[in-house]
Formats: C-alpha cells, structure tokens, sequence
C-alpha cells in the first residue's frame, strides 16, 4: 500500500504520493463546463449580432419547425419554464418573434418568427455552423463524427 504522505522535508509533510481519489481535471462535468466556456466564447465573437446561445436557440427551431406552443419550444430546446418565457419575451420586444391564438385549441398560445426574425435566423445560420466548425476543430472528422454520437447518447 502506497503511504499518502512522503517523509517530512524541513519539518513540513512533503506531498502526498498517492493520487486523491477525486481530481477535477479528469470529471466529466468539469471538461463539458471548459468545452461550453470555450464554445461560447465562439459563439459570442462570431454570431454577428447581440443574441444569447439561448435566443439563437429559440430563433433556429422557431425557423426549422415553424409556430408552435411557448412549452413545446421550451422542450425542442431543452429550456425550463422560465428560461424559454424570458427568452420569447425579449425575442418579442425586439421584434423577432411574435404570439397568436392557437386556431386548433383557443386557450393556446403559438409563438412563430417574424419577417424580421426569419429573416435573421436566414442570415446568422452560415455564422452558427461556422461556430459548430471552429468549435470541433481540433479534432478530425472520424473524431467529430465519434464525439457528436457519443454526446447524443449522453442526452
């Protein structure tokens, strides 16, 4: 059995010679976190326009799915209650989104793009895969095809 503390040295312990049984460097959470810093610090230089990973979100499932429920697009894009409703409320104050009665069910609420909104997520979607690009770029394409496979049966 490895001793955990060295012989003292100038009458202070030395280091422990045995490695802790939890180092953060080698966590999961702790790797996602420094991969999301770094992406969003991508995102943030290069989307082109003063939106949130949050809001770019609610934009391009708004353009790739069309109008749908505040919940429903909360869940399309992993965001809570709360999240997706300040999301929708700024989108809506600078003129992006819009809501209307459901026509299927009157006590809905639809949330869709409007002509400004669609016309924005058109115009920023080359700079969002230019940011997925950079983002991957260290590794090679087996290695992106693996990475991306790998984090999407960790959903």
């Amino acid at each position: 059995m490895a001793r955990s503390v060295a012989a003292k040295k100038n009458g202070k312990p030395a280091r422990a010679l045995s490695k802790p049984p939890y180092v953060l460097d080698e966590q999961v959470g702790f790797i996602l976190r420094q991969v999301w810093q770094r992406h969003s610090s991508i995102f943030s230089r290069d989307i082109g326009t003063n939106l949130t990973p949050t809001q770019w979100a609610a934009l391009s499932k708004l353009a790739e799915t069309g109008p749908c429920s505040q919940n429903q697009l909360g869940r399309l894009t992993a965001m809570d209650v709360a999240t997706i409703k300040g999301v929708i409320d700024r989108l809506t104050a600078r003129g992006l989104t819009e809501t209307s009665q459901d026509p299927e069910d009157g006590r809905r609420l639809l949330v869709s793009l409007t002509r400004a909104g669609q016309q924005l997520a058109e115009k920023l979607a080359p700079n969002a895969l230019a940011i997925t690009r950079e983002t991957l770029a260290p590794l090679d394409a087996k290695e992106r095809e693996t990475l991306m496979a790998l984090l999407n049966k960790l959903r």
